[in-house]
């Protein structure tokens, strides 16, 4: 019995006096800014390849890269503004 008394003792002794493990924190995802000129539905196309050329560097829109995408719809003046947006959002998850 008083066997048992010290094992329960030790462990008891030893799980107190253990550093206390940290949480892993998140790792940051890296982002990318795409700022095209016309639409989505225009610019799908090159979206895609871009998807493409980042996969063969092992990066996944989704996993492991986030890309924030904004559209001008064919108005060149909404492109200073969106570029404005854009760097906001983006310096603001630093």
């Amino acid at each position: 019995m008083s066997k048992k008394i010290l094992v329960c003792l030790l462990a008891t002794v030893l799980l107190t006096t253990a550093p206390p493990t940290e949480a892993q924190q998140p790792k940051k995802i890296p982002r990318i800014g795409y700022l095209a000129q016309n639409d989505a539905a225009a610019d799908s196309a090159r979206a895609e390849g871009i998807r493409l050329a980042l996969r063969e560097f092992g990066y996944i829109e989704g996993q492991n890269i986030a890309i924030e995408y904004r559209h001008a719809e064919g108005k060149r003046d909404r492109l200073s503004s969106l570029t404005s947006s854009l760097g906001e959002q983006l310096a603001d998850r630093l």
